[in-house]
């Protein structure tokens, strides 16, 4: 077997020998490296050239870190290298070349995977479309998983032998009586007959024992057969074992035999072939395999049906891998896009600048398909959302790159660990301590056992697959919080009984921004997040902290403050509050607008989307007080003098006193015979539970029945409140 490494510069003249009839151009300097991954059978030797990935070699381009690649060409007559070692070349040289394998059936048409095979002529048609190395392969699989067959099958053999013929025995000897009883002294025993199956089992293990020898595969033969070697074996080769074989096959029904006596006849088809024609060689190589490792997570991690503008997104760029999965802030199974870059470097390499900044140009695109800034209306084919409407907060897009190493101690152990490189984690951002800002991306980096995957891939075992696809999932949004919580202070809160927790954050909107998010089922609960004074710069951190402090002392007015770390329900760590459901208003906006308005049900549909409703104002007492306290004005009821008929909503803004001529024409007017309205601007998408709350205490005259009135919160409150 010889050996070469992925892009390694090897002297022309050590590798001449392995690549004739290769592709390989040789620069000034009398260098040669090969851009190709995979198997190569070269007649011209003799022998199976492999040609192994770049992430064997460390950044000394040393492999298992003390040989030089120049020393494993020749990797039978090796020095240096360990029986560990040696196996493990061996079986990840196999696994390579069933990845390439499994990608070139999944991805029909490609580009990048050269395969040639030595044609067969007769024999077992499932055979027909293998190469060489595939028959190795099965000989060397099916004597490791088989042994118990072979044992059963030699006892067999054996138990035949040594047995008396007793009816030539008395015919043709003498007995000699003893104590009544004759005893033969020279017995007859049976006879052997040829027995097929054990010509079979010595052809099988002599072709086992030949592999080995010549391409140097690691196989055990326990069973004691005289094998074929030497000349004898030659000729086998050259036609023999086929002629053998087909005047025997007759003998053989069982489906394990012909099992055996197919792989027998695969190979000297195969190798008949080879050895009369010089020019007969066949590959299956793959140029550019970062391809391939990209399919291999893609394949293992990502999701299928993306929408489209995400994966394919609209300024020609692609992003390697997209799938959702549940969020990072909340505890329930609401689902963000998580976006991943794979990254097929040697070991110990780091990520190129220009890689970043196109990670950060991936979520900003995701982001901008998400919330439909383009104003077109278009309805999005997507669950997830990025932005909070109240607190104008963005969501954390999980962002990460995935690389490949190789196991320390060569170990094909599921791993995945945050990366030893250089820089494990970058940030972007327009303005600091702002983790819930649209500028504010992150991108997180990540190692993979290449070698697990590689042989998770190459087994194409759907099952496995979705199994590690869940599990690593989980294990990458672990990882981000993990990250996270040692860049960030979390913080749940929930706005302290009589406070609109809405309008405080709005009042406070400079102050908060960027720091407040609301992913919760429960929108009265909120996310904080502050930025760790430990991890700035010494230069900054007085700042944060004091920056942090104000921000706390504020927010604590109004609200209860609780550290939450992510993923932990805020439940756990609020405070309950009694009869939450019940909502009062914000000292300052204790003024509440009622109107009149029958057939509510009805006529809703016409302004609650809107969120406007023009208040009609008559001359009178109570339009007179409206207009004096509209600054006061927190809430609008729509009432029809009766308890179960109200409908409470929070108020937004009052516009102020417009005349009927200049009011808007697309805005729900209460009346339609007034001179002067009240605009209201309210939040029609949630009603604010009104159950402590009469319209009935408040007094009205017959000739006031109908008209709007500010009344203060206490005025309705009832005594069950």
């Amino acid at each position: 077997m010889r050996l070469l490494i992925e892009e390694y510069q090897y002297n022309a003249s050590d590798v001449k020998e392995s690549l004739s009839g290769l592709d390989a151009l040789e620069n000034i300097d009398h260098l040669v490296s090969v851009n190709y991954v995979g198997y190569f059978y070269n007649p011209a030797i003799g022998d199976c050239v492999f040609i192994l990935p770049k992430v064997l070699m460390n950044q000394e381009n040393l492999v298992f870190g003390h040989l030089k690649p120049e020393a494993l060409i020749d990797f039978d007559n090796a020095a240096g290298v360990s029986s560990i070692e040696r196996n493990f070349i061996y079986e990840f040289a196999v696994w390579i070349y069933r990845a390439i394998t499994v990608f070139n059936k999944s991805k029909r048409g490609n580009d990048i995977v050269y395969h040639r095979q030595v044609t067969q002529m007769g024999g077992n048609r499932r055979h027909q479309s293998q190469t060489f190395l595939d028959v190795l392969l099965s000989f060397v699989r099916f004597n490791r998983e088989n042994q118990d067959f072979f044992m059963f099958t030699m006892k067999n053999l054996r138990s035949g032998l040594n047995k008396i013929n007793w009816t030539r025995t008395i015919a043709h000897s003498s007995a000699i009586v003893q104590n009544g009883s004759p005893v033969y002294v020279s017995p007859v025993n049976k006879k052997r007959q040829i027995n097929f199956d054990e010509e079979l089992l010595v052809i099988f293990f002599s072709i086992l024992n030949h592999i080995s020898e010549v391409y140097g595969f690691p196989v055990s033969i326990t069973l004691g057969f005289e094998l074929i070697r030497g000349k004898q074996f030659e000729r086998l080769l050259d036609g023999q074992g086929k002629v053998r074989l087909r005047q025997i096959k007759y003998k053989y029904f069982s489906d394990k035999a012909l099992q055996i006596w197919d792989l027998c006849y695969a190979f000297f088809d195969k190798a008949y072939q080879i050895r009369i024609n010089a020019e007969q060689k066949e590959y299956l190589l793959v140029k550019n395999f970062n391809i391939v490792f990209e399919a291999i997570i893609d394949e293992l991690i990502g999701d299928k049906n993306i929408p489209a503008g995400l994966k394919e997104q609209y300024d020609g760029k692609r992003v390697d891998h997209m799938y959702s999965w549940q969020g990072l802030i909340e505890n329930d199974e609401k689902p963000i896009y998580y976006i991943g870059d794979s990254k097929y470097y040697k070991l110990g390499n780091d990520v190129g600048k220009e890689s970043v900044y196109k990670q950060y140009t991936y979520a900003r695109n995701v982001i901008q398909w998400n919330l439909d800034l383009f104003m077109d209306g278009k309805q999005k084919s997507s669950d997830v959302k990025l932005r909070d409407d109240v607190t104008e907060g963005y969501n954390v897009v999980p962002n990460f790159f995935i690389s490949a190493k190789m196991d320390s101690e060569l170990s094909y152990a599921d791993r995945v660990d945050e990366t030893e490189r250089k820089h494990p984690y970058f940030v972007s951002r327009q303005f600091e301590n702002r983790l819930f800002d649209r500028d504010t991306l992150l991108v997180f980096h990540y190692d993979v056992n290449f070698l697990y995957v590689v042989s998770l891939y190459a087994r194409d075992n759907a099952g496995q697959k979705a199994a590690w696809k869940n599990k690593v999932r989980g294990i990458f949004r672990e990882k981000i919080q993990e990250i996270l919580g040692k860049q960030y202070q979390f913080y749940a809160m929930r706005q302290h009984p009589g406070i609109d927790g809405a309008w405080y954050i709005r009042e406070h909107f400079k102050q908060l921004l960027g720091k407040v998010y609301t992913p919760f089922e429960n929108k009265g609960i909120y996310s904080l997040a502050l930025e760790e004074p430990s991890t700035v710069p010494e230069t900054r951190r007085g700042d944060v902290k004091r920056e942090n402090a104000a921000v706390l002392e504020s927010l604590r007015e109004a609200f209860y403050v609780e550290p939450c770390e992510l993923g932990r329900n805020p439940e756990e760590v609020l405070p309950p509050i009694e009869n939450e459901a019940r909502t009062v208003v914000t000292p300052g906006k204790d003024g509440v607008l009622m109107v009149m308005m029958e057939n509510f049900e009805a006529k809703a549909a016409r302004f609650l989307a809107d969120g406007r409703i023009a208040v009609g104002l008559k001359y009178s007492r109570e339009s007179m007080k409206i207009v004096e306290h509209i600054g006061e004005i927190g809430y609008v009821m729509f009432h029809n003098r009766r308890r179960d008929g109200q409908h409470l909503f929070a108020v937004r803004a009052c516009s102020g006193v417009t005349s009927a001529e200049d009011l808007d024409e697309g805005v729900y007017r209460n009346a339609g015979t007034c001179e002067i309205y009240l605009v209201v601007e309210f939040d029609g998408e949630r009603e604010v539970d009104s159950t402590g709350l009469d319209c009935t205490l408040v007094e009205c005259s017959p000739k006031t029945r109908y008209d709007a009135q500010f009344v203060r919160w206490e005025e309705m409150k009832t005594l069950m409140y």
